[in-house]
């Protein structure tokens, strides 16, 4: 048997639901049987990889197409929208989600003669699978199997999947992720800060402190990592989480306008429409329209659109 299709034999028996936690902190496996509405959510800093079927990731005004021969990695926190867009119940879409650890990763480092090199850190990049990463993964996912050897292999395990990543043609970026100097860990700071603190005020010289760099060095930096400018980043979080509390129906959307942070109606009605392409009540009505339900696999739950 192939290895991937021993991967995705372990996913198959252990994921309960489209989006199964697991025992093995900041692993989720995916088994997803219908194409899914695109569903908005912020990543962060996390491996995923595509074993059957594929994703569509919207960044910034890009998109970035995963197919089961590749892998990405989110190496800051980034606001998208993803839906699956191939899978059926004969052939579901089968993925492995792992969240990065800085610290393992650069407890690595000195082990290495030579780290590849990247001229451009996108805060989002996407390469080819290789054997070698596939067998570390499996050597961990064939913990869920044997719960009872967590605690003796699990930490060995991660360590050699974390290493063949950062032999990889990912490397460069996994090395900048762990390395607390480089510009993409400054501007992960600044990322963080937002996800975090994106209904406050902020200016561009708050985050430029954060991050230890000028204003200037911020925003081209910033840029060029997260595909957007603060201001843009701040505002797709801002109207990720606005639609996600107007399809669970939890206000309605002058006030939604507000829990997230603006001050004016109009300005949130007209950001809205720029970044969906309708208002919010319109389009949250047609999305509801589509489906009796909205299936969310990034959140892991279905939203019922039901009165």
């Amino acid at each position: 048997m192939r290895i991937k299709d021993e991967l995705i034999a372990i996913i198959d028996r252990h994921a309960l639901t489209p989006k199964q936690e697991t025992p093995v902190t900041g692993l989720t496996i995916f088994k997803v049987v219908a194409p899914t509405l695109p569903a908005e959510s912020i990543y962060t800093p996390r491996l995923c990889v595509v074993l059957q079927g594929r994703k569509e990731i919207s960044l910034g005004g890009h998109t970035f197409d995963v197919d089961d021969t590749q892998y990405f990695i989110a190496s800051v926190n980034l606001p998208v929208s993803a839906r699956i867009s191939e899978a059926s119940r004969d052939d579901p879409h089968f993925a492995v989600s792992f969240e990065l650890d800085g610290v393992a990763t650069a407890e690595l480092l000195p082990y290495l003669s030579a780290v590849p090199t990247s001229p451009h850190r996108e805060g989002l990049s996407v390469a080819g699978q290789t054997d070698n990463i596939l067998k570390a993964l499996h050597r961990v996912l064939t913990l869920l199997d044997r719960p009872e050897d967590l605690g003796a292999l699990l930490k060995p395990a991660t360590t050699e999947l974390y290493y063949r990543l950062l032999q990889s043609e990912s490397g460069a970026i996994l090395k900048d992720f762990a390395t607390g100097n480089t510009k993409l860990a400054q501007i992960g700071r600044v990322t963080s800060w937002l996800k975090e603190h994106y209904r406050e005020p902020m200016s561009i010289g708050l985050l430029a402190d954060l991050a230890g760099m000028s204003p200037t060095s911020l925003h081209r930096h910033f840029k060029a990592t997260t595909l957007m400018t603060p201001l843009e980043y701040r505002m797709h979080v801002r109207l990720h989480e606005a639609r996600k509390l107007l399809l669970i129906g939890s206000s309605n959307a002058r006030a939604v306008g507000f829990d997230v942070g603006y001050e004016s109606q109009t300005q949130f009605t007209r950001e809205y429409r720029r970044l969906f392409g309708r208002p919010p009540i319109q389009d949250v009505r047609l999305l509801k329209g589509d489906r009796t339900q909205v299936m969310s696999v990034e959140e892991g739950e279905v939203i019922s659109t039901r009165p």
